[in-house]
């Protein structure tokens, strides 16, 4: 394993706009199993989990966020990338696998540690006894292990068994939820059903080792680790430390800061606004991950095909997400009520400014994703880094005046300047 594959000779063409939209149509059955799952997880939170706890899951939710973004946001998108034009009988796919398997054995170990020294602010919401911190454990650790393999058999090419493992992780998740909450108890367990929510998707480890194993994706790990492969995947695991500090860790700050201002009950409005926007985030980042990105990669040695990959996808991004969000604007009395409980009906007044933020951010997501496909980490991390000063500038000036409403609102300043910045910084790639 002492040597890493070369990256070879790219001869694609940019594609059009009618193959982003086949492929994205093409994995529909994973985006609909995630969404599905997501709007079910959010109403069984909503209607049994009490007050507060849609918010309880949103804290969750980003808690493991903390753990999990520099594998699933750094090591595995370097894996997709290097692995893909490789063989898994190859002594260089061994050499990216096992340097993979040893960053991400890194990650957790700092992870878990961060979680030993910082106890009470990560997780004193949930009220964690010493058998439930293990187990949240064990569960980040086993679902770490399944989104490598996941990323395996996205650079294999094996779409249908990436999909099969999506559905089968969005119904066990709701599932066990459903099974906690719903069981005869005088008050809901919460913290009991997000532990249930999170083993039930590590359980999902099994049937994606054998798929991979199926599919001949598991090779037998031998011998040094290259320093090459170590070194190529620390560059995506430095973007995705930008993106844990100045991203993750800011909401998992700002929804701490406004529980403690608002309380629970009245965050939970915030919440469901955000929640709904994570819903479709979400969509839209499986489509990015799994049709744009692998295609912008490839196109990384011909920069004008890039270009014209990036104009193509964002002249079609951007009259179609203003069209949907403008229509989620519309239904947005009868939306929220539906989607969560009656209680939540109030949070219609708080959507405006979350839909627009959210038109920025998908604007200028395709651009910030250049950066990441070069492996220009530098620049990722100021962007972000940059981004999280803003908002947290505009956060501290709005808040005290507009309450919740002025969190939202210094989400639109944070992200209408970074499409601005954007706008300027890729000009080049709006001329032919």
């Amino acid at each position: 394993m002492s040597s890493a594959p070369t990256s070879a000779s790219e001869t694609a063409v940019a594609p059009s706009s009618g193959q982003f939209v086949r492929g994205s149509l093409g994995s529909g059955v994973a985006l609909g199993a995630r969404a599905g799952g997501a709007l079910l997880l959010n109403k069984l939170l909503a209607v049994y989990g009490g007050p507060g706890g849609l918010t309880l899951l949103a804290h969750f939710q980003n808690l493991l966020a903390l753990f999990t973004t520099l594998p699933n946001d750094g090591t595995h998108v370097g894996v997709v990338k290097y692995l893909a034009p490789l063989r898994p009988t190859s002594g260089r796919y061994r050499a990216w696998l096992g340097a993979a398997v040893a960053l991400n054995g890194v990650a957790l170990l700092l992870g878990l540690g961060l979680l030993y020294w910082a106890l009470g602010p990560l997780v004193s919401v949930f009220q964690p006894t010493f058998g439930w911190l293990v187990l949240f454990g064990l569960g980040v650790v086993l679902l770490t292990l399944h989104a490598l393999v996941g990323a395996m058999l996205l650079a294999a090419s094996q779409l249908r068994a990436y999909i099969v493992l999506t559905v089968i992780l969005s119904v066990l998740g709701p599932a066990a939820v459903a099974a906690v909450l719903l069981s005869p108890k005088e008050t809901p367990a919460v913290s009991e059903a997000l532990l249930a929510y999170l083993l039930a998707q590590g359980a999902t480890l099994v049937p994606a080792l054998w798929l991979a194993q199926r599919h001949g994706l598991l090779p037998r790990l031998r011998g040094r680790l290259s320093k090459v492969a170590l070194r190529e995947l620390s560059k995506f695991l430095l973007m995705a430390v930008g993106l844990l500090l100045f991203g993750k860790a800011v909401d998992f700050g700002v929804r701490e800061l406004l529980v403690r201002q608002f309380g629970l009950a009245e965050t939970d409005l915030w919440q469901a606004v955000v929640k709904l926007s994570d819903n479709y985030t979400m969509v839209l980042a499986a489509v990015m991950s799994s049709v744009y990105y692998p295609r912008l990669a490839a196109l990384a040695v011909q920069p004008a095909a890039q270009k014209q990959w990036v104009r193509t996808v964002l002249r079609l991004l951007i009259p179609v997400l203003a069209a949907g969000l403008l229509l989620l604007y519309g239904l947005r009395q009868w939306l929220l009520p539906l989607l969560f409980e009656a209680r939540f009906a109030p949070a219609a007044d708080l959507l405006a400014p979350q839909l627009l933020a959210d038109w920025f951010r998908f604007i200028a997501w395709p651009l910030i994703m250049v950066f990441t496909a070069q492996a220009r980490v530098g620049r990722y991390v100021a962007v972000q880094a940059g981004s999280a000063v803003v908002y947290a500038a505009a956060l501290a000036v709005l808040v005290p005046s507009y309450g919740l409403y002025g969190a939202l609102l210094a989400g639109v300043a944070r992200q209408g300047l970074l499409v601005l910045w954007c706008a300027w910084y890729f000009q080049e790639y709006w001329r032919r």
